[in-house]
């Protein structure tokens, strides 16, 4: 044997404290790799040595490391053994079970899948807390031993089950056994995702007690089933619905008392959301409009509205809204086709500090950027306005070179405002006018951004690749040609009618188009 040999047969094993050996699996399989026969010896000598601890603290070390490197332990001596076979939290997804290194073939993918999944249930010998089965990608996964699995986990003290089942089984191919939620089986469980499934939850299961978070996506359940399942599920703190296509009304009832967090998104069919929650703080919406009715709101300090498939949404916020959410602190709407400028109103947000709007470029061509002052004027408390404008069509009037004469509404002061984000920013002259009339009123004002190129990525305002350290080459979103020329047209007017009209105690900071990924 050659030394290179010896050398990379050497590297193929794990040495441990006391000098003896263990062989590591070549495929990289961690989770199912095989003791040495010296592995006995190793455990009594961990035991005689200064690392001698009661085998229920080793469990409890071994319950805190990720399940990757609980198994690798598993591989040292039967003591670790032991403590693997008990380890309270499985979670399996391809990342864990090595399936991504290991570079299994799409057809055995699957398959390898179940197979280490099913050795590694039936062999565990202690109480489950955390199941987390993420098979989204195993899209060939013959399913007939996940009912072995949930039953086998399932226990009065398990805490947290997710569940993630491929695209094909949305439809209907697997319906989720809540007989195993019933009695005290479920009476632990905190924490429930599922995905993909068949969810028919029944008055049995009035044992959720202290189920805490729910979370449903494209999982088929009616409203008067989902309905059963909230009112006995007092504990729930946040509830998340994700295209659950059955659901024609969303009711929810008095009773769930720590409820403070609310997701509805794209469930096709939904006509109205109506809660009598009292402590909710936090709704998210994205959908086609509904009749929306939140009952006791005084709470909801936190709104994000999307409505597509429907126009004048921002018309309906400024006259609506104020009074659904009048206590409403963080304020996020997107808008998809406005037809009607936004209109002055009574209303007020007497309590909102942080307002972005969006808008998705489907807007009237003839659609008046100044009128927002509208929202700046309901919103005394106002400190932070973020404006975005994804331009994919041009549809509005450059500003002329000799356009002297704008809008003013001097009588409107925006005494709190402290700092504006425009990103998407172009030479509209309404929207030139809007950021005039917002340096001439706005007293507080700190600092105003204007980006003539639309980057944003969840709500969180993204700089250029080429000016910010923490991003790299490529990462700026994407633009054509017409936004490149709208941008440079943007900039002009930037410079030619708003950079002289900034105070000298408000910073203006500029973007262009980026040097690296915008040519």
């Amino acid at each position: 044997m050659s030394s290179r040999q010896r050398k990379r047969r050497r590297r193929r094993r794990l040495q441990t404290r006391d000098g003896s050996f263990t062989s590591i699996s070549k495929s990289g399989d961690s989770l199912l790799c095989r003791e040495d026969d010296n592995s006995l010896l190793c455990g009594k000598r961990l035991r005689d040595s200064e690392l001698d601890l009661p085998e229920d603290i080793w469990c409890n070390i071994l319950s805190l490391m990720p399940i990757e490197d609980s198994a690798r332990s598993a591989c040292v001596s039967h003591a670790f053994e032991r403590s693997w076979r008990c380890h309270p939290n499985l979670i399996f997804t391809e990342d864990t079970l090595s399936m991504i290194r290991n570079a299994c073939r799409k057809g055995d993918r699957a398959s390898a899948f179940a197979s280490k999944v099913d050795q590694i249930i039936k062999n565990h010998s202690g109480s489950v807390k955390i199941l987390e089965l993420d098979m989204f990608r195993c899209n060939d996964l013959n399913i007939c031993h996940l009912n072995s699995w949930l039953k086998i986990a399932i226990t009065p003290v398990i805490e947290k089950l997710t569940l993630c089942l491929p695209v094909k089984y949305k439809e209907g191919g697997y319906t989720f056994p809540c007989s195993l939620l019933s009695g005290q089986s479920g009476g632990s469980l905190q924490y429930l995702w599922l995905k993909h499934c068949v969810f028919r939850p029944t008055v049995g299961l009035s044992f959720l007690r202290n189920l805490t978070t729910l979370y449903l996506g494209r999982v088929c359940i009616t409203e008067g089933e989902l309905g059963c399942l909230l009112s006995h599920s007092l504990a729930l703190q946040q509830l998340e619905l994700w295209y659950c296509s059955e659901i024609i009304c969303l009711r929810i009832p008095l009773v769930l008392e720590r409820l403070k967090c609310l997701s509805v998104t794209s469930c096709g069919v939904l006509q109205m959301v109506e809660s009598e929650a009292p402590n909710l703080s936090s709704f998210m919406f994205y959908g086609s409009p509904v009749q929306l009715s939140l009952g006791q709101s005084l709470q909801v300090k936190k709104l994000n509205m999307e409505c597509v498939d429907g126009s004048d949404f921002l018309h309906y916020a400024i006259t609506k809204l104020p009074y659904v959410v009048p206590n409403v602190e963080d304020l996020v709407l997107s808008s998809y086709g406005e037809r009607l400028n936004t209109p002055m109103t009574a209303a007020k947000f007497l309590h909102l500090k942080h307002l972005v709007i969006y808008f998705d470029g489907d807007s009237s061509p003839g659609y008046d950027y100044f009128s927002l002052v509208s929202f700046l004027d309901a919103s005394p408390a106002l400190e932070t306005f973020i404006l975005g404008v994804q331009q994919d069509d041009m549809n509005f009037d450059s500003i002329s070179v000799d356009a002297l004469h704008m809008r003013q509404r001097p009588d409107h002061k925006h005494k709190s405002l402290k700092k504006v984000t425009i990103l998407g920013f172009c030479s509209a002259k309404s929207m030139v006018e809007l950021v005039c009339h917002i340096l001439e009123n706005a007293t507080s004002l700190e600092c105003i951004i204007l980006d003539t190129i639309f980057d944003a990525e969840d709500n969180y305002i993204l700089g250029r690749c080429s000016v910010t350290s923490d991003r790299n080459p490529g990462d700026c979103f994407p633009t054509t040609s017409q936004v490149m020329f709208e941008a440079d047209r943007g900039l002009m007017a930037i410079e030619r009618y708003i950079v002289g009209k900034v105070p000298s105690t408000v910073k203006l900071d500029v973007r262009g188009p980026c040097s690296r990924c915008h040519i």
